[in-house]
């Protein structure tokens, strides 16, 4: 039996550059990795592929991305045995924190190791960009600039660790949506991804709130005003910066010390109707 962590992603910065030719848009992002995990034990079988997880009315087939990552492990190396996968959640759906691409990407890595495959990563990451956008970055994890479709990846220093609060309100957003309703005109700002990749380097914590910028809130935020609110009771509260994450609709806040991001928490959970987590930013190999 193998055992994969996989860790949820925030975006520090995220910007659309354009349509491009094959439909997806072209985007300039630096995703980071946070501590919030969902869990993926892989069992080898005879034959076939199995899912079982714990969260009600999500699908265990092959509508899954874990599901389908296995079944491209299967197909591409021509594995005769099968997998028993059994995923415990903990990272919300449709959150805009890459809880179906992290999962994916934990099935990958946990399929090399089960059949002792020994795949070069970048092979890896290059299976998982035909499954999801995302993939690559979460088999990589740590601290990255993600550009064309947010596949082709550079490798930034690790972000200094980070107190992260999260608040997800009970709505779920598509991506797909959110992509297909933004308009260039409607962002306000765009970020400085030369500014951030510069701070991240020079490890100024401050310099990093200041600049994240993330241009799909443009679109969410319009459609579902209480992610506005949430920031702002996230602000008042003493966050260093407040943002939501990629397509939405998760809110997540950097907090000073572990401690104060608790006091966040705590206020959040009496005042709002949302689920609330504290985690922090966690590096390379975490």
């Amino acid at each position: 039996m193998v055992r994969v962590h996989g860790n949820a992603k925030i975006n520090l910065t995220l910007d659309i550059l354009g349509k491009r030719e094959d439909g997806y848009h072209e985007v300039a992002m630096v995703m980071q990795s946070i501590g919030l995990h969902d869990t993926v034990e892989l069992e080898r079988t005879e034959k076939g592929i199995s899912l079982a997880v714990d969260v009600p009315g999500l699908e265990a087939d092959e509508r899954n991305l874990a599901w389908k990552a296995a079944a491209l492990m299967r197909e591409r190396f021509h594995l005769e045995g099968g997998v028993h996968i059994r995923l415990a959640k903990r990272i919300p759906i449709a959150a805009g924190l890459a809880g179906g691409s992290t999962d994916a990407a934990a099935v990958l890595r946990g399929m090399d190791e089960l059949y002792g495959l020994e795949i070069p990563e970048d092979e890896l990451c290059r299976l998982g960009a035909e499954l999801g956008s995302d993939i690559p970055f979460c088999i990589l994890g740590g601290t990255m600039l993600a550009t064309g479709r947010g596949e082709m990846l550079k490798r930034l220093p690790d972000l200094p660790e980070m107190p992260v609060v999260l608040v997800k309100p009970r709505i779920s957003v598509s991506t797909a949506w959110a992509y297909q309703n933004y308009d260039a005109h409607g962002a306000e700002r765009h970020p400085d991804n030369e500014a951030i990749q510069r701070a991240i380097a020079a490890g100024d914590r401050e310099a990093v709130a200041k600049l994240l910028c993330n241009v799909l809130e443009s679109v969410t935020i319009k459609r579902y005003q209480e992610i506005a609110r949430y920031k702002q009771m996230l602000l008042e509260q003493g966050a260093m910066a407040s943002m939501m994450s990629g397509s939405g609709p998760t809110v997540f806040a950097l907090a000073r010390s572990g401690e104060q991001a608790e006091d966040m928490a705590a206020f959040l959970r009496e005042s709002v109707d949302a689920e609330i987590f504290v985690t922090k930013t966690v590096g390379i190999g975490h």
